[in-house]
């Protein structure tokens, strides 16, 4: 455990703890630098985490709905079984930025021109997420509901959507070289022509 100020800076970092069933939307997560810390079954709904950073993390039952994230950064942390509703990733700090989702519910958040390459979403509730202008080469999509979300000028190249379900994909509209699809799922990339495939 450490926790103390760096040199010649106010930011505070604060190693290897684990929090555990933690209401921050009563009480702020101190601001700082969070690396290799695990959260589990904590409270963020709208809660203020800007300009904090988290690095190694893990989130683990952990609720952030409508939580202020604007200027966090998230290095190579895992969300699982997380509620992350209305979260805009957008706001957040792009530098290094690395996340993988696994059982956690997504809907209606934003990933709006992110680079986001080899992210995996485990089995994740995707639906009405905006992943427009995106950068998703290489990304996993196992077992995710993506209905209603919206890819447009997107790069999906080398990514896989052989399990996911009830996506609509224009392949006019993003760019899809070497991505996976199930044949089921093919029916997803041919909404726009309103054709019937039996």
């Amino acid at each position: 455990m450490y926790l103390s100020p760096l040199k010649n800076s106010t930011v505070t970092i604060i190693e290897s703890i684990g929090f555990t069933k933690l209401d921050y939307s009563l009480a702020p997560l101190p601001k700082g630098e969070y690396d290799n810390c695990t959260f589990t079954d904590c409270i963020f709904t709208a809660a203020d985490v800007s300009g904090i950073i988290f690095s190694e993390c893990v989130f683990d039952g952990c609720n952030f709905s409508m939580a202020n994230v604007r200027n966090s950064a998230w290095k190579d942390a895992q969300f699982k079984n997380c509620k992350l509703l209305g979260f805009n990733f957008n706001y957040c700090d792009p530098f290094l930025l690395a996340i993988s989702f696994e059982d956690c519910q997504l809907h209606l958040a934003s990933f709006y021109k992110l680079k986001l390459k080899n992210t995996k979403f485990i089995k994740c509730d995707l639906r009405e997420v905006d992943f427009v202008e995106a950068d998703l080469t290489g990304a996993r999509f196992d077992g995710c509901d993506l209905s209603k979300a919206i890819f447009q000028n997107t790069i999906l190249e080398k990514a896989d959507f052989r399990t996911a379900y009830n996506y609509s994909i224009d392949p006019e509209m993003n760019r899809i070289k070497k991505a996976k699809f199930s044949r089921e799922g093919v029916t997803g990339l041919l909404d726009k022509y309103r054709i019937s495939i039996e």
